[in-house]
């Protein structure tokens, strides 16, 4: 693996109206050693030929297309298998980052010998306008932490490659990445918040993460199936989801 290179990871799916904003947010970053791998996951709009034209204007994009549409855990692990950076980073196609992330959010990394970190996050709405206030992180989550709140923003997270290897995405329809901080976190590696709002995630009407009402039933199977707990272990967890899950859409 390159030394200090980032490798971004981008599933796209009907991307069309956003992936530009996402794409230009990438392309002011100051810190100038990465990589960005994107993978059309059988997009039904323009967002393949958006792709295309990045690719041809920048040379550190890599993009890829599925063949036919495997959802987006199973087409991030295939960016994730391609990385050749030390760190991995996670951005949507829908999100777009603050120009110093890469930048600041590395030295923090490197600076105190931490292997996996999350930072604060705005929101923005589907015009791009600020909405609600910013959602501070907690200087260090651990496993037990994250079943309670999950405060790790997928657009907001790097762990080091290079150090601890690379860990994939489930396969699951939804909830991938909040799979992927638990795996990590079970192992016995924190992650460290650093509460500077450095990436802004776009709330789009209708989208999984603005049904959360709907999602309560399918948040127990998925800890029963990812983390093997029982029934009532996982009511439990899914209890304190949902009261966080109130407070970070609704109330603020």
């Amino acid at each position: 693996m390159t030394d200090s290179l980032v490798s971004i990871i981008t599933p796209v799916y009907n991307a069309s109206r956003f992936l530009e904003q996402a794409a230009q947010s990438v392309f002011e970053q100051s810190y100038a050693n990465w990589e960005w791998i994107l993978v059309d996951d059988c997009s039904t709009d323009n967002s393949w030929g958006i792709l295309q034209e990045l690719e041809k204007k920048e040379n550190r994009i890599e993009i890829y297309k599925n063949s036919t549409n495997l959802k987006s855990g199973i087409t991030r692990n295939f960016a994730i298998k391609q990385a050749a950076g030390r760190f991995i980073a996670f951005l949507d196609s829908d999100d777009i980052w603050h120009k110093d992330k890469l930048k600041t959010q590395i030295k923090f990394m490197l600076d105190n010998s931490y292997y996996f970190s999350h930072t604060s996050f705005g929101y923005l709405d589907e015009q791009g306008n600020k909405i609600k206030s910013t959602f501070h992180v907690s200087p260090v989550v651990d496993y037990q932490h994250l079943l309670k709140c999950t405060e790790i923003g997928c657009l907001t997270a790097i762990y080091d490659a290079g150090e601890i290897g690379k860990f994939y995405m489930s396969e699951h329809a939804r909830k991938q990445d909040y799979a992927l901080w638990l795996s990590i976190l079970k192992s016995g590696i924190n992650s460290y918040g650093l509460d500077i709002e450095l990436a802004y995630y776009r709330q789009v009407k209708n989208s999984a993460t603005s049904k959360k009402h709907k999602l309560i039933l399918k948040h127990i199977s998925f800890l029963k199936e990812t983390q093997g707990f029982s029934t009532i272990k996982a009511l439990y967890y899914t209890m304190y989801w949902m009261l966080n899950g109130f407070v970070r859409y609704i109330i603020k």
